[in-house]
């Protein structure tokens, strides 16, 4: 899995830098390109961004197979420890680092909690096969993830904004987790029917799920292309919001799997389960954090750009924290 991952998705956070650098570039030079694609929105939403971020949205979402969803019983205990650090923990030490660090910065606070309030289910696959842990548990807790953000990522989201005194537009978010959430999820399940029926199972999972991950990290960087084209000059007369919002990010990721391996280890779980547990457990679904950030501030916001630090900061340290889960296996940490 390694080997086929390639340079492009293994070298992520490289081309995630570069598309920050060309979006930045283009607003210094070429302002009109940016203004002229604001232009095209139905609300607070841009079409061409809704279209990119919804194929952002749909391979993720092509994970989900409810048969999976009843194998819950079959093995509990590793699945809700990850899900207890999905909504318990991760988005209390997001709102509570974005209130120590960025007080009087709401939208920077609103962009730590919708980061931490969204448990991944896309690149976590990807990460659980490098680190060749139980890909069975792996698809079972990002099917029960897509669930779960459809029916908690907003009231979480209300709740932690609100306990800090943050108002922000309900319907609008409610609107967003359904538009990018709730859409996808549903043309994968009949895009998925239809093609396996078909195409038969074997396309569908090594040609046309290839095909549409690489579209979807295309998506992701053209979007990054524009955010950072709408916020360019922004960002170079205030680079140390950028840097400010990295702290307390950086600060949370370390807390968070620090919190999942020494759980995995008081609960004994054996390795193949514990680093799956620790890699979705730490993980966040930043393409619905940056969905949800527009929708709610508009493409040229600091709430967008904070979303976006988080997927910046996250690509490595997935990628570090799957050759620490290989160290932590080689020295007996976890059972075999």
């Amino acid at each position: 899995m390694e080997k086929s991952l390639g340079i492009f998705e293994k070298y992520l956070w490289i081309w995630v830098f570069l598309c920050m650098l060309i979006g930045v570039v283009f607003s210094v030079y070429i302002p009109g390109f940016s203004i002229w694609l604001d232009q095209w929105k139905i609300g607070n939403v841009s079409i061409p961004i809704g279209i990119c971020l919804f194929l952002m949205m749909y391979p993720a979402l092509l994970n989900f197979q409810m048969n999976e969803v009843r194998n819950l019983l079959k093995a509990p205990k590793p699945i809700l420890l990850t899900l207890f650090s999905n909504w318990v923990v991760a988005p209390i030490i997001a709102a509570a680092l974005a209130y120590y660090f960025l007080d009087g910065k709401n939208q920077l606070i609103v962009a730590l909690i919708l980061l931490g309030s969204s448990p991944c289910t896309a690149m976590v696959i990807v990460w659980g096969s490098m680190a060749k842990g139980n890909q069975e548990q792996n698809v079972i807790t990002t099917s029960i993830n897509t669930i779960t953000i459809m029916f908690l990522y907003a009231p979480v989201v209300i709740f932690l904004t609100g306990v800090q005194g943050i108002v922000i537009d309900r319907y609008e978010l409610f609107i967003t987790v359904i538009i990018f959430i709730g859409f996808p999820m549903l043309a994968g399940l009949l895009s998925k029917k239809i093609l396996i029926k078909n195409k038969g199972l074997d396309w569908f999972e090594y040609t046309y799920r290839r095909i549409v991950g690489k579209i979807a990290i295309v998506a992701l960087l053209i979007t990054l292309i524009v955010l950072f084209a709408l916020n360019g000059e922004v960002l170079i007369a205030h680079p140390e919001e950028m840097l400010l919002v990295s702290v307390p990010l950086l600060i949370g990721f370390f807390l968070v799997v620090a919190f999942n391996i020494i759980v995995t280890r008081i609960f004994k779980l054996k390795y193949k389960e514990a680093i799956i547990t620790v890699l979705i457990g730490s993980s966040s679904h930043f393409e619905i954090a940056i969905a949800t950030a527009i929708a709610l501030y508009g493409l040229g916001s600091q709430a967008a750009l904070g979303t976006t630090m988080g997927l910046f900061w996250e690509v490595p340290i997935m990628l570090a924290l799957v050759y620490l889960g290989k160290y932590f296996h080689r020295k007996g940490f976890w059972k075999d």
